[in-house]
């Protein structure tokens, strides 16, 4: 089978995923990508990353040029086309495209259900196309819901958008509990307002008074990333802060082997990726309300918590809670569990039966 994804940013997570199913006998990809550190891109991934699979990155003035992208699909003569979702213009209007009629088109989807009033309007705008997907991919039981309310059939909808290189990252556990369990908290995302950037510094400040007070020895936080806040850690950084900038994916298995608990306190985030990697390299997780992949792999007390979105008090006190935890290295086997069901391997199996 022939398959074309059209994907936006590239990056580590996905690619693992493409590279194991373009190594399956019975398919040939050709990914279309946004080429990541670009202008206006939100990660700065390596090229040589698609290595290992056909892939055409698509330089910014070339990502709304829908000429180019549907010669690139066109040229490639496909079975099915999966989309990123509705979101990209030039991806969108290829099902219409009179030399793509016998293809069958799936979509990606992983914006959660809130129900606001631009949510409600969604189905008039943007319905008639989800519904005429040959099926619609959410991430989890969030973005279910959404489908749902844009009339898309049931027996159409399928979970598991995302995947992982979840074999790496477990290695990364032994490393970590053959040395000692670090006392490190761990944040990495873009550092923008709807991460929680502002939220976590509060709560560090305050976990860290606590600690003084009870004459215990404060865990550090470090921080991975980029993005319009990196101020707030610029300079002289808040105490116990270590700034690293931008992680690559073999920089970032260092940082899992490092940290203790990773923490993502954010504001709005549909279905964050770092959540999946954490817990398959077996760290416990610290997760706001408004992370989507929470439902699917936290529990609380059992491989973290989860706490109030936008409280650096709640933040604070699950901040507290972890680093005077004797139960980590449970709980971070019990994080894998959940992250294995988001195999890169998994995922290949996945696509090649539901595209």
């Amino acid at each position: 089978m022939r398959i074309v994804i059209c994907w936006s940013d590239i990056s580590g997570y996905m690619a693992a995923c493409f590279r194991e199913l373009a190594s399956r006998p019975d398919i040939d990809l050709k990914v279309i990508a946004w080429a990541s550190g670009r202008r206006g891109s939100q990660a700065a991934f390596e090229d040589r990353l698609t290595a290992g699979f056909s892939c055409r990155l698509l330089e910014p003035e070339e990502r709304d040029n829908f000429t180019t992208i549907r010669n690139e699909v066109i040229a490639y003569r496909p079975d099915a086309v999966l989309l990123c979702g509705w979101f990209v213009d030039a991806y969108r209007r290829l099902p219409r495209d009179r030399e793509l009629t016998k293809v069958r088109f799936s979509m990606g989807m992983d914006t959660p259900w809130w129900g606001t009033p631009r949510q409600y309007l969604a189905k008039w705008k943007v319905g008639s196309f989800v519904r005429k997907m040959h099926c619609v991919i959410v991430t989890g039981e969030r973005s279910w819901q959404y489908a749902i309310r844009l009339g898309v059939d049931r027996s159409r909808i399928r979970r598991g958008m995302y995947g992982v290189d979840y074999d790496l990252l477990a290695e990364t556990f032994s490393t970590r509990s053959a040395d000692g369990w670090p006392k490190s908290f761990l944040f990495a995302g873009r550092y923008a307002p709807e991460k929680g950037l502002d939220i976590l510094l509060e709560a560090y400040r305050n976990y860290r008074r606590r600690c003084a007070e009870s004459q215990s020895n404060p865990w550090s936080l470090i921080c991975c990333g980029q993005g319009p806040l990196a101020s707030m850690l610029s300079g002289k950084e808040p105490e116990g802060v270590t700034d690293l900038g931008f992680q690559q994916p073999k920089e970032m298995l260092r940082r899992f082997t490092e940290s203790g608990v990773l923490v993502l306190p954010s504001l709005f985030d549909p279905w964050p990726l770092i959540l999946v990697e954490s817990c398959a390299a077996g760290l416990p997780v610290i997760a706001s309300d408004a992370c989507g992949s929470a439902v699917e792999m936290l529990r609380p007390h059992h491989n973290g918590w989860i706490v109030a979105s936008g409280e650096p008090r709640s933040l604070g006190n699950a901040l507290w809670e972890a680093s005077q935890s004797n139960q980590l290295p449970s709980f971070g086997k019990r994080s894998q569990c959940f992250a294995d069901a988001y195999s890169a391997s998994k995922w290949a199996d996945r696509m090649g039966d539901w595209l």
